[in-house]
């Protein structure tokens, strides 16, 4: 019951980052260093988190260097396909774990670990899946290749109760269209930091694409509340 009572506790806490976040930086990071200036460069743009993502080997010492030295920053683990990815995830001190589709082994361990799990799904079938699962957030990947927004709304009929960070082709100027979806909580993007501008160590770039983001979000958000006094 500990582990449940724990994930869940968890669960509340990254939900509740990614719908202030609006907004999260999908990354690839080679070292525990650049992960730092990353998480700076971020932050600076006024983005106060990202996922760095289990696909190159320095991911567990990145996400444990910014965790210790960055305490306010939220930083969750990608890509994690199986249980030994999140222990790896667990014990360099991840605030959440995600993955591209969903695996009932690893959601199951990853509760017992108490991490917090976003599972993925693409179709019907795999959201009814992760949400029996006891998925609290489902990423939705590949989001625009499996049909975007109009997926989206075609899920909101039978699962109205859904929360989804869909990811993958995302770009800032799609965000409008996602984030007016009561469902979405946040959207994954890699255009804030991908690796050509990691590798090149343009951290000016990444700050101006970050603040790009954090802006596009607060003005949806400004304009949402407007429309909804208007309507009250």
């Amino acid at each position: 019951m500990t582990g449940s009572g724990a994930a869940a506790g968890a669960a509340t806490r990254a939900a509740d980052y990614l719908a202030q976040a609006g907004v999260v930086p999908v990354v690839v990071v080679s070292s525990a260093d650049q992960a730092l200036h990353l998480a700076d460069a971020l932050a600076a743009g006024g983005l106060t988190g990202m996922e760095v993502t289990f696909r190159s080997a320095a991911a567990a010492a990145a996400i444990r260097a910014v965790t210790d030295a960055r305490p306010g920053f939220v930083v969750g683990a990608g890509t994690l396909l199986t249980t030994a990815s999140v222990d790896a995830a667990v014990e360099a001190g991840a605030h959440f774990g995600v993955a591209p589709g969903t695996n009932p082994e690893v959601l199951a361990h990853a509760a017992s670990r108490g991490l917090d799990f976003i599972p993925g799904a693409a179709t019907a079938s795999e959201l009814d899946r992760a949400l029996a699962l006891g998925a609290d957030v489902v990423k939705l990947f590949p989001a625009e290749a499996a049909g975007g927004v109009a997926l989206i709304d075609a899920l909101a009929g039978p699962y109205p109760h859904a929360r989804l960070m869909p990811t993958g082709g995302i770009r800032v100027d799609d965000l409008p269209r996602y984030l007016s979806r009561p469902s979405v909580l946040a959207c994954g993007g890699t255009w804030i930091a991908p690796r050509d501008l990691l590798e090149a160590g343009d951290f000016a770039e990444i700050t101006r694409r970050a603040a790009s983001a954090a802006d596009t979000v607060r003005t949806i958000r400004d304009n949402a509340r407007k429309e909804h006094h208007h309507g009250a």
